[in-house]
Order: C-alpha cells, then sequence, then structure tokens
C-alpha cells in the first residue's frame, strides 16, 4: 500500500479580497478541506505552505500561516517555483507520505497579489525571466508569451480568433464557477474588439492577478482508505525545467518542461493522454492553452487552432480543459493556482462539479507551469 490520496478539498473565492489578509485566506480554504475530510487538527502531521513572497509584506510567510491556522508545533515550509509553486507543495507532501516521514499533511496554496500595483507585479514577473540577458531588456510576462503565440502562428497558421476561442470557452465555464474570479461569458467579438496588450495579444488573451487560497488534504492509502470513502489517487506525478533563457530553447511553439513532465506522469500512472478524460492547464495567456493541447498530446503538434474551433477541448468534446474557468476567468493568484487545479479535478473525479460536470471522468490531470516554461509539474489523478 503505497498510493497517496486526496481525502479533503477546500476552495476560497477568487478575487480582490480587500476582506481578508493572506493568513485568513489560507484559513478560508483549510477550514473548507478540514471539513469535507472530516478530520480535525491533531489528524495532521505537517503542512506544506505554497507561495511567492516577493509579493506580501511579510517574509517567511509559511510560519504566519501556519500559527494562524492553528498547527504549531507541527513542521511547515514554504515551496516557491514561481506560478508553480502550489503544484511543487503538493509534490512536496506527496513525497513526504511516500517517504513514510506522514501519513496526513495539509497542502496550501495562497496569495496575496493585490496588495501591489499592476507595474510592481509586472516587475517582479519579468525578472522571473534570465536577469542578465533577458529581463534587463524590459521583458514582461505578456511580452515573453507573445513570442510564444507570434511563433506558433507562423509555423502552424494559428489565427487570432483561435487564440481568443480559448477565452470565449474559459469565460464560458468561468460564468458557472462560483469561486470565480470573471463570472461573465465573453462573445469572440467582444474579445476581437478589445484593446492590444503585446501583439498578437488583446485583453482578453491575458489571465488576471487575484488574491486566494485552497487546499487538499493528502494521506497515506492506509490513512486515506480508514478516513475517506470517495479518496482521489495521485497516481502520476511529473516534473521537469528548462533553461532560464527563453533565447535559449531550441523551439518557441511548445514548452520542452510540459512535455517531459507529463510523460513523466502519463508512465508512472500507467496511462495515455487518450485516458484523459478532464484536464486544468496553465492557461495564464491563450497561447498557453493550446500549446498545452499539443506539449500534452490531446492533438498533433500544430493543430491545436482546429482542437478549439471544433470545441474538442469543451464538456464533450475529446478532453474537457479548464472547465473551472482556467487561470484566464477563475482569476491567478500565482501561489494558490496549482493546488485551485487540483482541488478542481478531485471535484470532477468525485463528480461533485454541478452544472460544469464532465460525464464519466475517472482519470484527471493538472499542469501547472511556473515562470515561462522554468518549471512544469504535471499530476494525473484516479478514482477507484
Amino acid at each position: 500500500m503505497n498510493r497517496v490520496g486526496i481525502i479533503g478539498i477546500g476552495h476560497g473565492v477568487f478575487g480582490r479580497r480587500s476582506d481578508a489578509t493572506v493568513q485568513e485566506l489560507a484559513f478560508e480554504a483549510f477550514r473548507a478541506a478540514m471539513q469535507d475530510a472530516g478530520i480535525d487538527r491533531d489528524a495532521l502531521d505537517a503542512s506544506v505552505i505554497g507561495s511567492v513572497p516577493e509579493y506580501h509584506k511579510q517574509r517567511s510567510l509559511a510560519g504566519v500561516v501556519q500559527e494562524y491556522l492553528g498547527l504549531v508545533p507541527r513542521p511547515t515550509w514554504l515551496t516557491e517555483v514561481a506560478c508553480a509553486s502550489g503544484s511543487a507543495a503538493i509534490r512536496t507532501g506527496w513525497m513526504g507520505i511516500k517517504s513514510g516521514l506522514h501519513d496526513v499533511v495539509a497542502v496550501i496554496g495562497c496569495q496575496k497579489m493585490t496588495e501591489l500595483s499592476t507595474p510592481e507585479i509586472l516587475a517582479l514577473m519579468g525578472r522571473v525571466g534570465e536577469v542578465q540577458w533577458e529581463s534587463g531588456f524590459g521583458t514582461t510576462f505578456p511580452a515573453y508569451y507573445a513570442l510564444f503565440a507570434r511563433r506558433h502562428m507562423h509555423e502552424f497558421g494559428t489565427s487570432r480568433e483561435n487564440l481568443l476561442q480559448v477565452a470565449v470557452k474559459n469565460h464560458h465555464y468561468g460564468a458557472k464557477n462560483p469561486m470565480a474570479l470573471f463570472r461573465k461569458e465573453i462573445t469572440l467579438e467582444k474579445a476581437l474588439a478589445s484593446e492590444e496588450v503585446a501583439t498578437p495579444f488583446q485583453v482578453y488573451d491575458c489571465c488576471a492577478n487575484a488574491d486566494g487560497a485552497a487546499c487538499v488534504i493528502l494521506a497515506s492509502e492506509e490513512k486515506a482508505t480508514e478516513l475517506s470513502d470517495k479518496p482521489v489517487w495521485l497516481d502520476g506525478m511529473g516534473c521537469a525545467s528548462a533553461s532560464m533563457s527563453v533565447l535559449r530553447r531550441p523551439s518557441l511553439t511548445g514548452l520542452p518542461s510540459a512535455q517531459q513532465a507529463s510523460s513523466m506522469a502519463y508512465e508512472m500512472a500507467g496511462v495515455t493522454a487518450d485516458d484523459i478524460k478532464v484536464a486544468d492547464v496553465h492557461d495564464c495567456f491563450t497561447v498557453a492553452e493550446i500549446m498545452a493541447y499539443e506539449d500534452l498530446g490531446f492533438c498533433p503538434k500544430g493543430e491545436s487552432g482546429r482542437f478549439i474551433e471544433e470545441k474538442q477541448s469543451y464538456i464533450g468534446g475529446k478532453v474537457a480543459v479548464n472547465v473551472d474557468g482556467g487561470l484566464k476567468a477563475k482569476g491567478h493568484p500565482i501561489g494558490a493556482t496549482g493546488v485551485s487545479m487540483t482541488v478542481e479535478i478531485a471535484k470532477q473525479l468525485r463528480g461533485e462539479a454541478g452544472e460544469r460536470q464532465v460525464p464519466d471522468a475517472d482519470v484527471g490531470l493538472t499542469h501547472n507551469v511556473g515562470g515561462i516554461g522554468q518549471y512544469c509539474f504535471v499530476q494525473v489523478l484516479k478514482k477507484d
């Protein structure tokens, strides 16, 4: 018995949360996850916090969150790999249980981003790129991903309409998600009429910063079967890295870290891309989801434009992608995003997603990217 199961999930509302500190956001998700698991604090061995500290006034964030949650003196620590920090926290908790060191671990992804201005956030994110040779010249996240979009359009004929069709889909499902930042549908015409940000991106190609938190309770197989009658299993865990400098990459039409991480996760879980029924992928920009279709094997290289045109990533298509709204509509509190993805897939596999439910969902996937693809974490989740 060596599987790791998810026995509790919790999620707060993403948005401009002026009503809560980062500790309070973390508690909101933690309380929900503990209630869902039906356990109390005495059952926990440790906690792992996923967050990016530069966005908070508080340093050493794990300690203040741990104290606020009433988990002292159990061990806690912080994971940080840019926007993939939440999935890194889950992997860390998973490793602690797989090693036999812990039996039950709370993993909390939390971020308070709106204390900083947009220019401050853009400057911080730009420095995730290679500082010596790239970000010093003014690169920003939209500009980096615009390079990917331009190259994908050049090589494969992907259109602006294809990119914005991703946004239309994700806002369609985000409107049905009570935890999402944006709960309003958009039309392709409205998206095409929005202001340009970094060519070819327009406003609706870009996700929004947000505050928020999500939590999962992980348990060893023995504990999971003892404590829960509906565990979801983390059976495939892949992660990989790529060069810090984007210009050292062999191609700008995909993320090598995503290709390698997904291959690892599929092999560990004993599945292929064709087995995935529902996925949450890292759509920080619309082209990121376009590339993810190909990197994860949902469609052949260069065919993602047709994939979204044919609505193959909608519920009822080949694989339902980002039916919680994704980063695009749900919002992107960067430390919370990876944990939020896992919460959504666990909810889908438990059949609890309401009007967003994917029929017969038994195998799901999360794809969480840090930086401009420098890090990628892929999880394959199963239900019994």
